[in-house]
């Protein structure tokens, strides 16, 4: 048996996708194992997204240069393979800087991996595939073998048509792409049968969903969650991550409806100031923003929002950074995701002139951090006292404590017997934690 490690960055379609990658080398013989040092193959599963993301994957393969030298000393091999969104990107620049890997792949192509280990044994040099297939790689990948574990990922779409000008993602992951009903109600259903109690669909632009059905229609999210709300086990539904403009009225009316669907949402709205949003190519403005918003909460109240923020985007001037702190507040989000505006290769916005100074953004970001987490703590703060159904998803830290999520993602930690695990039970909130809730069972039993 051969050892698999898979390092895994950025967002939970890369997860998602390390857990693909493994179901395919299974049947090269593969097993998972947790560091490299055991393993036979190393794969660095890589996101394009945040700054400085190439330079984090070079440095990581300059590490692992010479754990692969002294394999080869002791007449062993170590296959050292880079995937996913920096692979797509950058591959002829990491095979030249890096000449110690031996595959390249990018993130529509990993269903090839057992071909290529096969033409790297054969050949002896590296192999670079970054092609992006007509047929989209979920028809070639074998049924998901991986314990699904408690909570479980479910890619039901993949690549992005938006074109948001600062954005990798169109030439990364490619075109728009969805997964036909079939295909992601049979996996929901194995993800259900190895153990998964929630799931969570995935897509670079989730809730543009429209996947073709066996009666020939297409399908939005909203029809596909309610068919998924139909398996037997399947307590709890999530997706992500959602673009404003694809916010339909069948979604909406399904926070409504579906109980399974957790009134915790993922909606980025990047920016606060109509200029900058043009700018960005974002395609809505911020009333529209605010419409999808009311919508939500009148179609659920309890809902709670997460959301995405870019400072410093090329040209933004301090009265649309406040436009940004003025939506904020007006909107309030459980929690949020800021960054500063970061140059990409490529994408449009990277070559706009008037680019905002590095101090700029910086005092930007900290002001706008520091709103964001007043009002985390402020949500967070509000469940005390408030019992809540918690899945208990893994053992805590200390003897005899579980560890959960409550509806709105937030780890809450209790002391409950191991036979809670994968099950919801209501759990009174006693106190906050900095990146927890804490709580007592509320009940004997579990639902």
């Amino acid at each position: 048996m051969k050892k698999l490690f898979i390092k895994t960055y950025g967002c939970q379609m890369n997860v998602y996708d390390s857990a693909r990658m493994a179901d395919v080398l299974a049947s090269l013989g593969y097993a998972p194992t947790a560091t490299a040092e055991d393993a036979d193959m190393v794969i660095l599963n890589t996101c394009h997204i945040r700054e400085k993301a190439a330079e984090k994957v070079f440095s990581e393969l300059g590490r692992l240069k010479p754990l692969k030298a002294r394999k080869e000393k002791r007449g062993e091999k170590l296959l050292l393979a880079v995937a996913g969104c920096v692979a797509q990107a950058e591959g002829d620049e990491i095979l030249a800087r890096a000449p110690h890997v031996d595959i390249v792949i990018g993130p529509q192509t990993y269903h090839r991996l057992p071909e290529l280990v096969a033409r790297v044994a054969r050949e002896g040099a590296a192999v670079l595939d970054t092609e992006f297939p007509a047929e989209p790689k979920f028809d070639f990948l074998p049924a998901a073998a991986h314990g699904a574990g408690v909570s479980a990922f479910l890619s039901i779409q993949e690549g992005c048509d938006k074109f948001c000008t600062f954005c990798v993602v169109p030439y990364t992951r490619g075109a728009e792409i969805s997964r036909p009903v079939a295909d992601v109600q049979s996996e929901a259903r194995q993800l259900v049968t190895h153990g998964a109690r929630e799931i969570t669909l995935l897509g670079q632009n989730v809730n543009a969903y429209h996947g073709s059905a066996a009666d020939g229609a297409s399908w939005g999210l909203g029809r596909l969650i309610r068919t998924l709300a139909t398996i037997e086990g399947l307590l709890r539904i999530r997706y992500t991550t959602s673009h404003p403009l694809d916010m339909d009225d069948e979604l909406v009316t399904t926070h409504r409806d579906v109980p399974q669907l957790m009134p915790f949402l993922h909606l980025p709205v990047q920016s606060g100031s109509d200029r900058v949003l043009k700018a960005m190519n974002r395609r809505y403005r911020v009333d529209d923003y605010r419409r999808a918003i009311e919508r939500l909460r009148r179609a659920r109240a309890d809902i709670a929002l997460s959301s995405d923020f870019i400072v410093g985007f090329p040209g933004e001037n301090d009265a649309e950074f406040e436009d940004t702190m003025t939506l904020v507040a007006e909107v309030g989000f459980a929690q949020a995701f800021s960054f500063k505006y970061s140059r990409r290769p490529g994408t449009p916005a990277s070559l706009l002139p008037d680019q905002v100074p590095e101090d700029v953004k910086a005092e930007r970001l900290e002001r706008l951090q520091g709103l964001l987490a007043d009002q985390q703590r402020q949500f967070n703060a509000a469940a005390v006292g408030a019992t809540m159904p918690v899945l208990f998803e893994k053992p805590g830290r200390h003897a005899g404590q579980l560890v959960g999520r409550s509806p709105y993602l937030q780890p809450v930690h209790a002391t409950a017997p191991d036979a809670f695990l994968g099950c919801i039970a209501p759990v009174t909130i006693r106190r906050t934690e900095p990146n927890s809730l804490s709580g007592v069972l509320a009940a004997e039993g579990s639902a």
